[in-house]
């Protein structure tokens, strides 16, 4: 399944981010904020741009996805749950006891989780052997991991950009999932990594700036950076954190908190609205 169309792509998000809702409200606990600010990232890649089939999640032959920021994992399990993966209605089950839906992904234990991630500044280092061992096989997979603009200040993160540069990997495609707040403010106020794009162009990438929440230039960067031949690409896409529920957006505090049971009729009452 290939959605062309962006009213669709846009249905989809609205999709995913009730899902999000669903999963934190369910849970209790967990992380809406950057969950809600990368759902049009997952859903042009999910719904649009990956080479996957949801019935085949181990075939060798499928396009890589890596949360590197894994506390996005209710996110991500919305998107796989409304790509096909699983059941929609254990969503509700994040970071129950006995769910498979743990508070960090886990690739032993859901269907379509191509590696567990949650320790932060790590995941672009698996994804940079992903896109190796795809060229060293010519199987010709492209591997896609998504950064929080807070993660990218991690150290490991730029010795695994110097590598995908230095190995030329080109079927490799950044994205920093740019929210500007991390769990102590803003980015610039804890470790300022701007301008972030001038940063991955000096170690090589061929960087793009995007409004991550415009489904077109999502669609148009993704599409652009297969065509990019010798380095790795990033996108770097500017969101709002917590986007979609107005009491959430650009607000701190919704880092790790779930909503109430007034706070969760309000969240989804407001993202059923959205066309």
């Amino acid at each position: 399944m290939k959605e062309n169309d962006i009213e669709e792509l846009k249905k989809r998000a609205k999709e995913i981010r009730i899902g999000i809702i669903e999963a934190v409200h369910g849970a209790k606990s967990g992380h809406p904020g950057g969950s809600l600010s990368c759902a049009d990232i997952l859903t042009v890649l999910y719904f649009n741009q990956m080479n996957i089939d949801p019935s085949k999640p181990h075939d060798e032959a499928r396009d890589r996805f890596v949360l590197s920021k894994g506390h996005a994992a209710p996110a991500l399990y919305s998107t796989l749950a409304n790509r096909g993966y699983f059941d929609v209605n254990e969503l509700v089950n994040l970071r129950h006891i006995d769910s498979n839906l743990q508070g960090h992904p886990d690739m032993n234990k859901i269907p379509g989780v191509d590696f567990t991630t949650g320790s932060l500044g790590q995941g672009l280092s698996v994804a940079n052997g992903m896109a190796l061992g795809s060229k060293l096989e010519k199987r010709g997979i492209r591997v896609y991991c998504l950064l929080g603009d807070g993660e990218i200040e991690e150290g490991q993160v730029w010795e695994a950009a110097m590598s995908a540069s230095h190995y030329k990997l080109d079927n490799l495609c950044v994205i920093v999932d740019n929210n500007n707040l991390q769990i102590d403010g803003t980015v610039e106020d804890v470790m300022s990594p701007y301008p972030i794009d001038e940063k991955f162009k000096s170690f090589g990438f061929y960087a793009i700036k995007i409004d991550g929440h415009d489904i077109e230039q999502i669609k148009k960067a993704l599409e652009k950076a297969k065509t990019v031949k010798g380095k790795p690409t990033a996108i770097i896409a500017k969101t709002v954190k917590g986007k979609g529920v107005s009491f959430m957006e650009n607000q701190v505090g919704w880092h790790g908190k779930a909503p109430n049971d007034e706070q969760y009729k309000e969240a989804i009452k407001e993202l059923k609205k959205i066309k």
